[in-house]
C-alpha cells in the first residue's frame, strides 16, 4: 500500500506525471479496422469500426503521409442527419479535443467535401477540403461541461462528410484557464514552433499533453510569410525550464528566431477569423548574453494599448536565462490575416527573440436541449434500447434533431413532438413526461406499453395524443378533458376501465375510446342521448295528446254548428272579434272560424310563420310549420306537397279532423 501511495504522489506532483496522464488519452482511428500502437508516438489507437461508430463506411485513402491513422477514413451519408462520437469526460476538467481530416483521394471530383463540425451543440468549424493530401487539424480547448461530450459531423454542402481521427487529451488543472470558460471554448487557430530544426511537427512524447506544434519551415499560402530581413534561427541543447502555466514542451523552447536587424515580423492566416482571441507568446533566452548586452523589445503590430506599451526583457521577466516567460494577450480582436511584429527598444543592444506562439479563438458555447426534456427522451429510449432509432447520437435538437422528435428554435431548445408509433416500446410511460412543457404532439401508439397514463396535467400545450393499440390500463384521468389545447385523443384497443370524463364528450375533442372492455365508454354519451331522446319523446307525446283532444273537440263542435254554414270574405277575419277555436281549409289558403271560412293572404301567412322557418313535423302530405297570427293565435301550417285529386280528397278529410290549424296546398 505504501508503494502504491508513493507512486500515486509521483503521478500527481512530479513532472513525469504525464506517464499517468497518458493512460487517460483517447485516440480513435476513424475508419480503422483494428487496434494498434503507433510506432512514432507510442500511443495506443482504437478502431471505431462497429463499436464506437455504427454509421457510415470505412474507406481506404490513396495518399498516405506515413501515419497509420490516415490510411483509412470514415465516410458518412450525405443527408440531413448528424453523426456523433461520444467521449467520456470529467465535468469541469480541461481537455484538448482534436479532430483530423485527410481526404486522401486521387480521383477527379467536381467538388471536395465541405461540411460542419460540432462539439455538443456548438458549431466548432466548417471543414473545407481544398487539398486532398493535406491533413486538416481542428483543435479545441474546453472545460468539460458534463460527464461526456459529443463530436458531431453533419450538414454537408458538397461531397461526402468524413473524419480521419478523433483524440481527447486531459490537461493539467491550471492550463488554459480563462475568465470566460463558463461561456466560451477556445478554438485553436495557430500553434507554431519558431526556429524548428525540421518540417516535422512536435507532439507526444515531446509534448506531454500531445499538442501539435507546427514547424515554421512548413510553409503554405499566406502562412508564415513576410519575414523581416535579418531574421536568423537559433537553438540550444540546454534544458529550458518550462514549468509554468501552459507547460510548452522543452523541445519547442530550445529553438527560436531572432531579428538581428531589430525586427521580427510574420504574416499568417487564422481559420474562422476575424474574432476575439487569446494569444500566447512563448519566450526563453537561449543565447548567452554578454555583460553589456541587453534584449528589450515591444509588440508593435497589431497595436494593443494594454500590451504594446509593455517592454519585454526575457531574462529579467523569466528570472534568468533558459527559463520560460509567457505573456498572454487575454482578449484581443484579430483579423483573418494576422500580421505581427516585435521591434527592439532604443536602449536594447539585441533584436527581439521568439520561441513559439499559440492563438485561439473564443467560441461561444451554445446551450443544449433542456435537460428535463433530455431525461424524458432517454427514458423512452430505454424502453426499446435494442432498436436502431434509440441509438441516435448527440443532442436531440442541435445541430439536427433526431428523426423521432421535433424541437423549438428557442434557447435552450425544447421538445414539441415525440413520434414513436410502432417502435416496440415495452414498459410504462415514464412519469417525467409531465416535464415536457412545450410538447404539442405525443405519438406512442402501436407499442406494448403497460400501466396507467401518468400525470400529464402540466402539458398545457398538448394538442394531439395517440395511445391506441397498447396494453395500458386503469381509469382515464379527469384532467384530460381540461387540457386547454387538446384536439385529438385516441386510446382505443387498450384495457382502460371506469367512466369516460364528461369533458371528453362535449365534441370539442376528437375522441376514440373503442375496444376498452372495462371502460364505460358510452356512459356519459348515453346519458346525453337519453336526455335528448326523452325530451323529444315527451314533446311529441304532448303534441299527440293535444292533437287527439283537439280532434274530439272538433267533432263535437261540428255537430253543434252544422246548421250554420255561410261564407264571408277573407278580410273579415281581421274584423272578427270572436276567439277562434277551429281552423280548416278549402282550396287555397283559407281559415274557418266556427264554420265560417276566411281567406288569408300569402304575405300574412309568411309573416305568421316567419317565412316557414320553424318546422315542427311532417305528415303524410307534407311538412308542418309553426306560426302565430297578429291577434296572438297560434297555428300549425301544413303544406301539401302533391295536389293530385286523390290526395286532395284525403287531405281535405284530414283537414276536417285537424286541431286548430291552417293547411295549405303548394
Amino acid at each position: 500500500m505504501d508503494l502504491y501511495s508513493h507512486f500515486l504522489v509521483l503521478c500527481l506532483f512530479s513532472v513525469s506525471s504525464v506517464i499517468c496522464q497518458v493512460t487517460e488519452f483517447i485516440s480513435i482511428d476513424c475508419g480503422g479496422t483494428s487496434n494498434y500502437t503507433d510506432p512514432i508516438t507510442g500511443l495506443a489507437w482504437i478502431s471505431d469500426n462497429g463499436t464506437i461508430m455504427k454509421y457510415g463506411k470505412s474507406s481506404e485513402t490513396q495518399i498516405s503521409n506515413g501515419n497509420m491513422q490516415y490510411q483509412r477514413r470514415r465516410d458518412f451519408p450525405i443527408d440531413s442527419n448528424k453523426y456523433c462520437y461520444t467521449l467520456g469526460t470529467n465535468e469541469r476538467r480541461r481537455y484538448l479535443v482534436r479532430a483530423t481530416f485527410q481526404y486522401g483521394s486521387l480521383e477527379n471530383e467536381d467538388a471536395y467535401p465541405k461540411f460542419d463540425l460540432y462539439l455538443d451543440t456548438t458549431k466548432w468549424s466548417t471543414v473545407v477540403v481544398l487539398d486532398a493530401a493535406r491533413v486538416y487539424v481542428k483543435e479545441m480547448i474546453i472545460r468539460a461541461p458534463s460527464g461526456s461530450i459529443d463530436v458531431c459531423i453533419c450538414c454537408a454542402t458538397t461531397g461526402s462528410p468524413f473524419i480521419s481521427s478523433l483524440e481527447l487529451r486531459p490537461l493539467n488543472l491550471s492550463m488554459y484557464a480563462t475568465d470566460f470558460e463558463d461561456n466560451f471554448f477556445l478554438e485553436v487557430a495557430a500553434r507554431v514552433n519558431f526556429g524548428a530544426l525540421s518540417k516535422d511537427v512536435i507532439r507526444y512524447p515531446d509534448d506531454p499533453y500531445d499538442r501539435i506544434w507546427d514547424s515554421d519551415l512548413a510553409k503554405r499560402q499566406n502562412y508564415l510569410v513576410g519575414v523581416a530581413p535579418g531574421t536568423v534561427r537559433i537553438n540550444t541543447s540546454k534544458y529550458v525550464d518550462t514549468r509554468t502555466r501552459e507547460y510548452p514542451p522543452v523541445k519547442v523552447m530550445q529553438t527560436a528566431v531572432v531579428g538581428t536587424e531589430g525586427m521580427l515580423s510574420y504574416r499568417l492566416n487564422l481559420e474562422d477569423f476575424p474574432a476575439n482571441a487569446r494569444a500566447f507568446a512563448y519566450f526563453a533566452e537561449i543565447q548567452e548574453l554578454g555583460a553589456n548586452e541587453t534584449r528589450k523589445f515591444k509588440l508593435q503590430q497589431p497595436y494593443f494599448p494594454d500590451y504594446s506599451n509593455a517592454v519585454v526583457n526575457i531574462a529579467e521577466n523569466a528570472n534568468g536565462s533558459y527559463s520560460l516567460y509567457e505573456p498572454s494577450y487575454m482578449n484581443v480582436s484579430l483579423d483573418f490575416i494576422l500580421s505581427f511584429s516585435f521591434v527592439k527598444t532604443r536602449d536594447s543592444t539585441l533584436g527581439p527573440l521568439l520561441n513559439a506562439i499559440e492563438i485561439s479563438k473564443y467560441l461561444k458555447i451554445e446551450p443544449k436541449t433542456d435537460s428535463k426534456d433530455v431525461t424524458v427522451l432517454n427514458a423512452l429510449r430505454y424502453l426499446s434500447a435494442e432498436s436502431a432509432w434509440a441509438n441516435e447520437q448527440g443532442d436531440p435538437c442541435v445541430p439536427a434533431h433526431w428523426e423521432w422528435v421535433n424541437c423549438t428554435s428557442t434557447t435552450p431548445p425544447r421538445i414539441t413532438k415525440i413520434a414513436l408509433s410502432g417502435k416496440n416500446l415495452k414498459g410504462e410511460i415514464p412519469p417525467e413526461i409531465n416535464n415536457l412543457e412545450q410538447l404539442t404532439e405525443l405519438w406512442l401508439d402501436g407499442n406494448f406499453l403497460t400501466g396507467t397514463i401518468p400525470d400529464i396535467s402540466n402539458l398545457v400545450n398538448l394538442k394531439i395524443v395517440h395511445l391506441e393499440n397498447n396494453k395500458l390500463n386503469g381509469p382515464l384521468p379527469k384532467y384530460l378533458g381540461s387540457l386547454p389545447k387538446l384536439q385529438e385523443l385516441y386510446i382505443q384497443k387498450n384495457f382502460f376501465s371506469g367512466k369516460v370524463p364528461s369533458e371528453l364528450l362535449t365534441g370539442k375533442v376528437i375522441f376514440n375510446c373503442e375496444h376498452n372492455p372495462g371502460l364505460h365508454e358510452e356512459a356519459g354519451k348515453k346519458m346525453h342521448l337519453k336526455l335528448i331522446v326523452g325530451i323529444s319523446i315527451g314533446t311529441l307525446a304532448g303534441l299527440l295528446v293535444a292533437v287527439i283532444g283537439s280532434l274530439l273537440f272538433l267533432r263535437n263542435l261540428q255537430r253543434r254548428t252544422s246548421h250554420q254554414k255561410s261564407e264571408v270574405q277573407g278580410n273579415s277575419l281581421r274584423a272578427s272579434t270572436k276567439p277562434s277555436t277551429m281552423y280548416s281549409v278549402s282550396r287555397g289558403w283559407h281559415m274557418m272560424n266556427e264554420g265560417v271560412s276566411y281567406y288569408i293572404s300569402l304575405p300574412e301567412l309568411e309573416e305568421a310563420t316567419k317565412h316557414f322557418s320553424k318546422k315542427i313535423g311532417r305528415g303524410s302530405f307534407g311538412n308542418v310549420y309553426y306560426g302565430q297570427m297578429k291577434d296572438g293565435k297560434e297555428v300549425a301550417v301544413k303544406i301539401m306537397a302533391d295536389s293530385s285529386s286523390h290526395l286532395t280528397r284525403q287531405f281535405v278529410t284530414e283537414v276536417t279532423l285537424c286541431s286548430p290549424c291552417i293547411i295549405c296546398w303548394s
